[in-house]
């Protein structure tokens, strides 16, 4: 079976189509970024298309800042979606080479008819495996991988080709859905319970990776902790935005939402430098 004939993209198959008819709303959610939300205040989100766009926005650049991200650097954006990150370090920075990485051809190709580079910055989408990644030992300056990370085969392999790829001094910026460590057993011996938070709809999700496992596995790779910040209250107003806007995945997404508001998962910012 080839790579191709194994990726399972249930939800960006939806949000094409719903692209393809138009759904003006959901173009505004997730026709650029295709992440949660950030609200410095939470209490402000005022339950808007318009206003979830902009806090998609923030919650990007608050990522790639913990990255330390500036002007002239080489960065590589995995699980790049339809370029929206990209798209805002092309408008904020100068002089940088941009590669966005994908395993969805599709993706890819939405990215490359909406993010058209400035700015002196040079951009490039690429098809590619995060745990295989197609370039050279000390590449790059940076690393993101947003909000996407639980969708791929590995987090350990994930962070040894980052680790190869990085230059010495080089960064890695990520976020992910991170479980409290009490209740992994439980999801690993209920695979009906992982489903709901999104193996179905969502395509592979792992959410079993816990902050320890995070720990563990980046001293284990050698990474420096720079970012470690739980952000989830931020990210609360997402979910009625989402559940309002989205036609399929009300189960996963409703799940998901309790178990947030509960503080059963975290969503967490991560941000680590090669030495």
């Amino acid at each position: 079976m080839s790579r191709k004939a194994r990726i399972n993209l249930p939800y960006f198959d939806e949000l094409l189509k719903d692209f393809q008819e138009g759904r003006t709303e959901v173009i505004k959610c997730f026709g650029n970024h295709v992440h949660w939300g950030y609200w410095e205040d939470p209490a402000t989100a005022d339950g808007s298309v318009e206003d979830f766009e902009q806090a998609a926005e923030k919650l990007a650049q608050k990522i790639y800042l913990a990255g330390q991200i500036s002007s002239n650097m080489r960065v590589l954006d995995c699980g790049c979606g339809f370029g929206g990150t990209i798209a805002s370090l092309n408008n904020r920075f100068t002089a940088m080479d941009l590669t966005g990485l994908n395993i969805d051809s599709r993706q890819l190709a939405r990215a490359r008819e909406l993010v058209q580079s400035k700015n002196q910055n040079h951009i490039e989408f690429i098809e590619g495996d995060a745990c295989e990644l197609p370039f050279a030992d000390n590449f790059f300056d940076a690393v993101l991988a947003v909000e996407c990370i639980f969708h791929f085969p590995s987090r350990q392999r994930f962070f040894q080709e980052v680790w190869r790829v990085l230059k010495p001094g080089g960064t890695l910026a990520i976020s992910d859905f991170v479980p409290r460590q009490i209740v992994i057993p439980i999801a690993k011996t209920a695979p009906k319970l992982v489903k709901k938070l999104g193996g179905s709809y969502y395509g592979r999700v792992d959410l079993n990776f816990s902050l320890g496992d995070y720990h563990k596995l980046s001293k284990n790779i050698g990474f420096k902790s720079l970012v470690e910040k739980d952000i989830t209250s931020n990210t609360l107003p997402t979910y009625p935005v989402v559940e309002r806007v989205q036609k399929k995945g009300e189960k996963e997404l409703s799940f998901a939402s309790w178990t947030s508001r509960w503080g059963i998962l975290r969503y967490f910012i991560f941000s680590y430098q090669k030495p």
